[in-house]
């Protein structure tokens, strides 16, 4: 009978203990915390092509998802505006040489000996008003003509006078050619429309557009043929050697981060790939 009881007493005992072990583990399951799962997104820079030049899209040489290089041509654009301002400034610049080249060559030759002929007939004209005046001066020192008749030669000798100088100064310009201020005013002519031309043609190069980055096309906004605005976005290009993740973090868990510290996270798009993470800002 005695024996009886002592077993049953174990029995009991050991059911005991295992209930309290089956307590135990559900209790540890239960009350320990699950692992913290932090999610957050992957960004990178992103530069946006844009053109200078109004336009239509004549050809789109790059679509969405393709790697390109800095530099890589990726739309050209057809703007006719930009070569009827090219051909005008073209024709202000010959224009400008043309009065340059007149400036700086001097004055014509038929021009030249047609002032002469000018001032050696003035002359001529004032030697002989000379010696009528000289003629006329001895006879009316002698009384012989009236002072009226005196006062008309002396002012026609004048005249004369004034006539030949005046010729004089016509034939010496066409010696000395244009002024120096008249040059350099044809010289800055010249100068200008060059600027003007090279303004111009500096627009020709925005007809194609090239890449800024090396990266991956993301977005493209226009199709081919479409009208696009000067500044109008063209398409988005993603920096793939510049990229950062970003995740919210509950405070109570900042404590535990620091700025330079490595991380582990995984990314589910890459089949839970496990990657090294540095924390560099907060």
């Amino acid at each position: 009978m005695k024996k009886q009881e002592s077993k049953t007493l174990v029995m009991s005992f050991v059911i005991l203990i295992s209930v309290i072990a089956v307590i135990g583990l559900i209790g540890y399951f239960i009350l320990t915390p699950d692992d913290v799962i932090i999610q957050g997104e992957v960004e990178a820079t992103e530069v946006r092509l844009s053109g200078k030049l109004p336009g239509r899209v004549l050809e789109l040489r790059a679509r969405e998802g393709m790697k390109v290089k800095k530099g890589d041509t990726l739309i050209l654009i057809d703007s006719p505006e930009i070569s009827a301002k090219i051909m005008q400034a073209e024709a202000a610049e010959s224009a400008a040489k043309a009065v340059s080249l007149k400036a700086q060559n001097g004055t014509r030759q038929e021009t030249i000996t047609a002032a002469a002929e000018q001032y050696e007939m003035a002359q001529t004209a004032a030697d002989k008003k000379k010696k009528s005046y000289e003629r006329t001066k001895n006879l009316y020192e002698k009384g012989v003509i009236a002072a009226q008749k005196f006062d008309e030669v002396e002012t026609q000798y004048k005249a004369a006078q004034a006539q030949a100088r005046a010729a004089k100064s016509q034939y010496e310009m066409a010696l000395n050619g244009a002024q120096k201020e008249d040059k350099l005013a044809a010289y800055a002519q010249v100068q200008r429309a060059k600027g003007a031309l090279e303004e111009a043609t500096s627009y020709l190069s925005e007809t194609k557009l090239v890449a800024p980055i090396s990266g991956e096309i993301s977005e493209i906004f226009p199709k081919e043929g479409e009208l696009v605005g000067s500044g109008s976005p063209l398409m988005n290009i993603v920096d793939l050697n510049d990229i950062w993740v970003t995740f919210n973090v509950r405070e109570n868990f900042l404590s535990k981060i620091k700025v330079g510290q490595q991380l582990k996270a995984k990314v589910p798009a890459l089949g839970d790939k496990e990657i090294t993470l540095k924390v560099t800002y907060i």
